[in-house]
């Protein structure tokens, strides 16, 4: 195989390379030995009809583009790979010319790495969060403790402010019941605004058993077909109930926890909400430090890039679809639109995040980051307890360039991170006239 020229423009690099005939004819009875058990010929039972014969009527090349995809590893190695080019994708044939002496010329077309030239990506000013966990958090940590042991009690009384009334309902505009407005057996709790203003409010003083008819005008802003219209619901009151809470005190924190004193729970949960919220603010100053430097790189990013980038994306949507249920298609459709509209609203994510691929890839590069060997089997046996595998099945799944590149990665951040300065967050203000 002789590659006759290689030319760059931007990102797309043209090569034209010609085939050995030994090499092509290969391909080409490769191609036909796949295709004669599906062709019938007069004279001849279904596959086994002569490669001539099937030439002669059908052409002689008839069986060169499959003969070529037959021998594409051979070409994509002589052409791209042995070349250095840095491919993004399959390349495209443009054009081919057979000569009389049936030496095949190729034309191939591909999209190339982009030249990335990198921005200031050290010592970068990123706005960063303090970590503060308020009395208020852990209140109200307690309080959802408290509300997951709490009890049920029903009660014979009318109902009451922060009671659950079970109500069966039915709404009427002008005698005529409308849409969505019945329900049985509905546990309202009164003061939780779950109804439209004034509702809750007529239930209150109500026993079980009793019945009335409650005035409503729903809002201005409500759904159009009942925006402003005044209403009846007829109600009943199946029964009422009280929550009962248990107090916040030491017996409770032994109750809910390993600790004998409500302040040691405290302690806890505070302990615990800070390590979150640290991870959550250090997980988004990472975020933010890499993106900033992104946006400090100049490339022209390839078309293919951004697609692998999206394809990544969108299968990764679809497998967390997947896991709830769901399918990308139905899931398009009950968004209105498609799998092409879905596409679309990935696009921008997936362009961000291609160029901070190319960006952390560059650093790598300039940085002469190098990964171990030792590193990438520690990173294996990780993967192979995370997932609760053998470690030589995972190495059989996952190529070890691909945990090289990952690793690689992650030291880049590293060094955008360890050398960024965390700045105080910006207060929001708004303009006053």
């Amino acid at each position: 195989m002789n590659v006759k020229s290689i030319e760059r423009k931007g990102n797309e690099t043209t090569i034209v390379v010609e085939i050995d005939k030994e090499l092509m004819e290969s391909g080409v009875q490769k191609a036909y030995m796949k295709a004669r058990k599906n062709i019938m010929l007069p004279g001849f039972r279904k596959g086994k009809a002569p490669r001539k014969m099937i030439e002669a009527m059908y052409g002689a090349h008839v069986f060169y583009e499959d003969g070529l995809e037959e021998i594409f590893p051979e070409i994509y190695k002589a052409a791209v790979v042995d070349q250095d080019v840095k491919a993004v994708g399959r390349p495209n044939l443009t054009d081919m010319n057979i000569s009389d002496e049936g030496i095949v010329t190729l034309t191939l077309t591909t999209e190339v790495y982009p030249e990335v030239t990198l921005g200031d990506y050290k010592g970068l000013e990123v706005e960063k969060e303090e970590a503060s966990v308020s009395e208020e958090q852990v209140e109200a940590e307690l309080d959802r403790m408290a509300q997951n042991v709490a009890s049920t009690e029903t009660v014979e009384r009318a109902a009451e402010m922060g009671d659950t009334a079970n109500i069966d309902f039915e709404g009427f505009d002008n005698g005529v019941p409308f849409d969505g407005g019945k329900g049985d057996n509905f546990d309202l709790k009164l003061g939780s605004g779950s109804f439209v203003p004034g509702f809750e409010e007529q239930v209150v003083g109500m026993s079980a058993g009793e019945e009335k008819d409650i005035d409503i005008t729903f809002p201005e802003d409500y759904h159009k077909d009942l925006a402003g219209k005044a209403v009846v619901f007829h109600v009943k009151v199946n029964k009422v109930s009280v929550t009962n809470v248990p107090a916040k005190d030491d017996e409770f924190a032994k109750d809910v926890s390993e600790f004998d004193t409500l302040e040691a729970l405290k302690n806890d949960i505070r302990a615990k909400a800070q390590e979150d919220l640290e991870k959550k603010i250090n997980n988004a100053f990472e975020q933010a430090c890499v993106e900033k430097a992104a946006e400090n790189t100049t490339v022209d990013m390839p078309k293919a890039l951004v697609e692998a980038e999206l394809d990544n994306q969108m299968e990764r949507f679809g497998y967390q679809l997947q896991m709830s249920g769901y399918s990308m298609d139905a899931y398009a459709k009950m968004m209105g639109g498609d799998m092409n509209t879905m596409r679309n609203a990935f696009r921008p994510a997936a362009e961000k995040q291609a160029k901070i691929n190319v960006t952390l890839s560059k650093i790598a590069e300039i940085e002469a980051i190098e990964v171990s060997e030792e590193e990438i089997n520690e990173e294996l046996e990780a993967m192979a307890k995370q997932y609760n595998l053998e470690l030589d099945k995972v190495k059989e799944m996952v190529p070890v360039e691909e945990v090289k590149a990952s690793l690689q990665t992650r030291k880049a951040v590293k060094v955008i991170v360890d050398s960024a300065v965390a700045v105080a967050k910006k207060e929001e203000t708004t303009d006053k006239e």
